[in-house]
């Protein structure tokens, strides 16, 4: 946050990652709290999104609620990274997509309305690409929440309380999607997402309060792009550990200073042994090792075997895919 000598965007993007207001004119909340005007914070969040320093303001959700998901990698041969990173985007449902330090070089999140639909995409980059493609699924998470402190603050998250599905209804699903795409910078955003779905204001912002309620949206707030923000070092390490002694490693582990998220997931036999997976987001490289190496440290993980792949390029980062679309045939 160095680059930003303006109190204003400093605790715009700070304060406002998580607990967005939902109400009839939510930047004007947020303009009352920063001390501004509402014009002046869409012009503020505008701009910062112009700038590619947010992706937007909108949704995240837990993993396999309301939609499916699951991470993914292939070892693409060096000349042709650039040629499969194309095929793995032009999937819709892919929403993340990295190039990282590893013979399985690249790697990216797959989303659909449903599981069918993230195997069938599956299904497709690896025809198209003609590689094998690591399919790892999650098993159980300890931090999903990737909003953080940018002053560099400790901003220990409790542990994820599992979602109400139960809450669900028929129209949720495109609201969140909504969501998920950004709400518009405008006055009246809730307004302008209830429109096309045929939807009231009032019942559009009565079902996000349900869905935020029961977790099915994780978080809604401001979506930084890390690197544009100067926290450009960004490690995925893995750790090979029993599925048993994640149940104490894991809480530990997502609770690491620089440790913005925490789960497990399901290894491949024979190719890939790692089960617990956690995100470092540093400034620089000798900072995220320096996290890691804390981590390493702990008598829960001390000797365990692990990773650390950081990643060289972003592909892709977009919302998740939760209503269906035409997939590519």
């Amino acid at each position: 946050m160095h680059r930003f000598a303006d109190p204003i965007d400093r605790a715009l993007l700070d304060d406002w990652q998580r607990d967005f207001p939902v109400v009839a004119r939510p930047f004007s909340v947020l303009a009352e709290h920063l001390g501004t005007t509402e014009a002046d914070v869409i012009a503020r969040l505008c701009a910062k999104q112009a700038a590619g320093q947010i992706t937007r303001v909108g949704a995240t959700v837990a993993p396999n609620t309301i939609a499916a998901s699951t991470l993914a990698a292939l070892a693409a041969p060096e000349g042709r990274v650039e040629e499969v990173a194309a095929i793995i985007g032009q999937e819709p449902g892919v929403n993340h997509s990295y190039l990282r330090e590893n013979a399985w070089n690249l790697w990216f999140v797959a989303t659909g309305p449903d599981r069918a639909h993230v195997d069938a995409a599956l299904a497709r980059i690896g025809r198209r690409s003609g590689l094998r493609v690591l399919d790892l699924p999650l098993v159980r998470p300890f931090n999903l929440d990737l909003g953080f402190s940018l002053r560099g603050e400790p901003d220990v998250r409790p542990a994820p309380t599992p979602p109400d599905v139960t809450v669900l209804r028929p129209g949720d699903r495109e609201i969140v999607e909504a969501l998920m795409r950004g709400l518009p910078l405008t006055e009246r955003p809730y307004a302008e997402i209830g429109a096309p779905l045929g939807l009231e204001m009032d019942a559009v912002i009565a079902r996000i309060r349900v869905l935020l309620a029961a977790r099915i949206i994780a978080r809604l707030g401001v979506i930084v792009r890390h690197r544009a923000l100067g926290w450009r070092a960004n490690a995925m390490v893995v750790w090979d550990i029993p599925h048993d002694a994640i149940t104490i490693a894991g809480p530990v582990l997502a609770a690491q200073p620089g440790v913005t998220l925490c789960y497990e997931r399901a290894p491949v036999a024979g190719v890939w042994p790692y089960r617990l997976y956690s995100m470092i987001h540093a400034r620089s490289r000798a900072e995220a090792l320096a996290h890691l190496d804390a981590a390493a440290a702990r008598p829960e993980l001390q000797g365990v075997p692990h990773l650390a792949l950081f990643s060289s390029h972003c592909f892709k980062q977009t919302g998740a895919l939760v209503a269906r679309e035409r997939s590519p045939a």
